[in-house]
């Protein structure tokens, strides 16, 4: 019998709510005249930003192309002389994107960042393939002053080994042995 009253109580407090919403005031926002400010996370369309010195910062190691679910990223990874990698070639579909940020996170450069800007509507759908000239950036996104190359370890134009960040100097093994 109790049951039979709970259900009752379910069903005259969502007519209630139905009742008291059908005579307010409808709320019209006019999109493309009025847009409304978006919250200080919001994730959208993804950026490839670039390092202090004004480098690529992608390193083409393939963490954001392998931890994505729906494979809408594929690059090819080069070297140049002074042993820095970036990707020859990136790109984005991002018809099947589904912003869900794990690129972001597996990045270990901060080079792929996801932006505000969400209006990426066409009607033609190869068009929502971004190439890495369509997605580079001239700034260094959320972290301007991270420089990948000054605390990997990786002997480059920046730093030689024991050189970098919180590195310490390499060992001499030989000094070890008794």
């Amino acid at each position: 019998m109790t049951e039979v009253f709970e259900a009752l109580k379910a069903l005259v407090t969502g007519f209630a709510t139905t009742f008291k919403h059908l005579f307010r005031k409808p709320i019209t926002e006019e999109y493309p005249e009025f847009k409304r400010p978006l919250p200080v996370r919001t994730r959208a369309r993804i950026i490839l930003t670039l390092d202090p010195d004004g480098n690529e910062r992608c390193v083409a190691c393939y963490l954001c192309s392998a931890v994505c679910p729906v494979s809408c990223i594929s690059m090819q990874s080069a070297a140049k002389e002074n042993g820095r990698r970036y990707a020859a070639w990136f790109r984005i579909n991002f018809a099947r994107c589904i912003y869900c940020g794990l690129c972001e996170e597996a990045c270990p450069t901060s080079a792929i960042q996801l932006s505000s800007f969400f209006e990426t509507c066409e009607k033609d759908i190869l068009k929502l393939v971004y190439e890495k000239e369509d997605l580079l950036v001239d700034h260094g996104g959320k972290d301007t002053e991270y420089c990948f190359y000054k605390y990997a370890g990786i002997v480059t134009d920046v730093g030689g080994k024991g050189d970098h960040i919180k590195e310490d100097k390499p060992v001499n093994i030989k000094s070890n042995m008794p």
